[in-house]
């Protein structure tokens, strides 16, 4: 079963953690299923990019992001080459090391 490890956040993991999700899973569901309460305001549909995370290690593991998904990474706060929507990446085999931006574009709007 993969691992994935969460860099630490100030809200969501203050001091970093690490899961274990069975392959196939999201990484968005894995996190909320093991109370990392990552934002996810379209409720996992592929519809906004509150999900976003930054795939620090593993990137080339997870699932080809499909054309929606790059399509709403455009407006991802602090977009990175290794961004995913949390929704949207589909764990394998391999454990991965990822990091919850500090922002989402709903905290942006707020500011």
């Amino acid at each position: 079963m993969p691992v994935i490890k969460i860099l630490p956040h100030p809200e969501y993991a203050p001091e970093g953690t690490e899961i274990s999700a069975p392959a196939g899973t999201s990484i968005c569901e894995a996190l909320l299923e093991n109370g990392v309460n990552i934002e996810h305001a379209c409720d996992m549909s592929c519809a906004c990019t509150t999900c976003h995370v930054i795939v620090r290690k593993g990137y080339d593991s997870l699932n080809e992001a499909e054309e929606e998904e790059e399509d709403l990474l455009d407006r991802a706060w602090g977009l990175e080459p290794q961004s995913r929507l949390s929704c949207q990446a589909i764990l394998a085999q391999d454990d991965v090391t990822v990091e919850i931006p500090k922002y989402t574009i709903n905290h942006a709007r707020e500011s």
